[in-house]
C-alpha cells in the first residue's frame, strides 16, 4: 500500500463511478480497477460493491476513507509547516471552522494576531463537524469555531459571539408588513432552512427555535450557503434565516432581513479548544476571541 493507492481509493469514494474517477486521475479505467483490487487485496477487505444501480462504498471503506482523508490532511499540514517555516514563521496554529462560522468578528482577530504576533501563522479550515471533532482530539487542529457546544468528551465549548437571527423575505412579501415577524406568521411560509448534515449545529439551534411553535415546518430546500440561501429567497422558493453579521456580508438587492418576533432568537458561536491546549500561541488566540466576545451582543 502507498500513497498512490490511497489517492485512487479516494476519488472513486469520492465519484463512485470508475470512469470519472479515472479521468479525475488521468489514467485509464483499467489500471484504476487494478489498483484498488490490489488495495483490496492488501487490506483482505472488500471496500467497494458494485450491482446493477452502481459502484458503492461498503461499510469498512467509508470508515477507511475517513482515515484516509486525515492522512492526506496530515500531509498537507506537514507541506504547509515547512513553507510557513521557510517564510520566517516559527508556529503555526490550526484552526477548524464548521457551520459556516467565518463572520466579520474573526477578520477582526486574524488581523490582530497578525499584527500582534506577525511570527505565528494562524492557517484556517473550513470542514464539517465531525471532522472538526475528531481532529481536536487528535491534534490535527489547535482550536476550532462552531455553532453546536455538543462536542463531547475532551472537548471545552465556550460561547463566545451571539447573533441575532433575521428572516430572509423576498421584496414585495405580505411578511414586510410586520417590522419583526411571528412564528406563527413565518410558519404559514415554505422554509430555506441550513442543511443538517453539513450544518449541524446552526440546523440544532435554527430548530430549536421553529420548535417553540406547534406548527410543523415546510421545508422547500437545504442548502449549505447563505448565497444559495438568498438566491432561493429571491427566486420565491421560500423564506430563509440568517445572522445579522451574515446579511451585512451577504446582501442581495431581492431580499430584506427582518428580526423574528421571538425573544432570544440568535445563533450562538463556540469557541472549541482540547482541554489539554496549552501553548503560548493557542493561549494568546484565545485570549484575543474571549476579548472579541466580551463586545458580543449579549441576548
Amino acid at each position: 500500500m502507498d500513497l498512490r493507492h490511497l489517492r485512487c481509493f479516494m476519488v472513486v469514494a469520492e465519484e463512485l463511478h470508475f470512469s470519472r474517477a479515472a479521468e479525475r486521475l488521468h489514467i485509464e479505467p483499467s489500471p484504476l480497477s487494478r489498483t484498488i483490487k490490489e488495495l483490496e487485496e492488501d487490506l483482505g477487505i472488500l471496500l467497494f460493491k458494485r450491482d446493477r444501480r452502481g459502484t458503492h462504498l461498503t461499510h469498512p471503506g467509508q470508515v477507511f476513507l475517513g482515515e484516509v482523508r486525515r492522512v492526506f490532511m496530515a500531509l498537507d499540514h506537514a507541506k504547509k509547516s515547512v513553507k510557513a517555516a521557510a517564510s520566517g514563521y516559527r508556529s503555526t496554529l490550526r484552526i477548524a471552522l464548521s457551520d459556516g462560522v467565518a463572520q466579520p468578528r474573526l477578520a477582526s482577530i486574524l488581523a490582530r494576531c497578525r499584527e500582534e504576533e506577525p511570527e505565528v501563522e494562524v492557517r484556517l479550515v473550513e470542514v464539517p463537524l465531525a471532522v472538526q471533532l475528531r481532529g481536536l482530539r487528535d491534534d490535527t487542529f489547535d482550536a476550532g469555531f462552531s455553532r453546536s457546544a455538543d462536542v463531547g468528551d475532551a472537548i471545552i465549548a465556550q460561547p463566545v459571539w451571539f447573533d441575532p437571527l433575521v428572516v430572509a423575505v423576498p421584496t414585495r412579501h405580505p411578511l414586510l408588513s410586520h417590522k419583526e415577524i411571528p412564528l406563527e406568521e413565518l410558519l404559514r411560509y415554505p422554509l430555506v432552512l441550513c442543511h443538517p448534515e453539513v450544518c449541524v449545529g446552526c440546523a440544532r439551534q435554527v430548530q430549536r427555535i421553529l420548535r417553540m411553535s406547534d406548527v410543523e415546518p415546510m421545508v422547500a430546500e437545504h442548502v449549505t450557503s447563505t448565497d444559495m440561501m438568498l438566491t432561493l429567497v429571491a427566486a420565491g422558493y421560500g423564506l430563509g434565516f440568517a445572522t445579522t453579521s451574515h446579511i451585512a456580508v451577504c446582501k442581495h438587492p431581492e431580499v430584506v432581513a427582518r428580526p423574528l418576533a421571538v425573544e432570544g432568537s440568535a445563533l450562538t458561536t463556540y469557541l472549541l479548544t482540547p482541554e489539554t491546549a496549552s501553548s503560548p500561541q493557542l493561549g494568546g488566540f484565545i485570549e484575543r476571541v474571549m476579548e472579541s466576545a466580551e463586545n458580543s451582543i449579549d441576548l
